[in-house]
């Protein structure tokens, strides 16, 4: 786990404001027994997750495709080839939704904006030096033209949901660990 104590206390509001907020439908399924809390959930989501990551075309139209996904403090974070499709629509429109499913017993649904964290030109995150530090440990120093060739970003989530219909079964480390 990488969270600092603020970065779980955010995650479990954004979670609980989330449910809080869903259809009665969504409330009969993800159900307090069958979700993880922000601690449990970042002991779970651990090393790369593939996400399924929507975006918008200028049309209007709307856009699926995998992406590795790594949930650092308490957020999504991914990258892309800086010419790739989903790269323009993200530059044109940052509003995106990504999910983590694993099979029956695990699926995370993120709905938000996105940040790049490495413009091409212009001012990096703050944070960015820290995250390139852990991609490059993740991926290799070589895997990419970490320059020109790649672009990463952070999605900054507005609704979250975690549902899990076994939660121990997880694995993964324990609340507050």
């Amino acid at each position: 786990m990488r969270e600092t104590p603020a970065e779980l206390h955010r995650l479990q509001v954004l979670l609980d404001t989330s449910f809080s907020r869903s259809t009665a439908h969504l409330r009969s399924i993800i159900s307090s027994e069958r979700t993880l809390t922000a601690g449990r959930l970042t002991g779970v989501l651990t090393g790369m997750c593939t996400l399924a990551l929507s975006t918008v075309t200028a049309k209007g139209e709307p856009r699926v495709s995998g992406v590795d996904g790594h949930f650092l403090h308490g957020t999504w974070h991914f990258g892309t080839a800086r010419d790739a499709a989903k790269a323009r629509h993200l530059a044109a429109r940052p509003a995106v939704s990504a999910a983590h499913l694993r099979g029956e017993d695990l699926g995370v649904f993120t709905h938000g904006t996105v940040e790049v964290l490495n413009p091409h030109h212009g001012r990096p995150a703050p944070d960015w030096p820290d995250l390139l530090a852990y991609f490059r440990d993740f991926y290799g120093d070589d895997a990419f033209d970490w320059d020109d060739g790649v672009v990463f970003y952070r999605l900054h989530p507005h609704w979250m949901a975690a549902f899990a219909p076994d939660p121990a079964a997880l694995g993964g480390t324990a609340d507050g660990a």
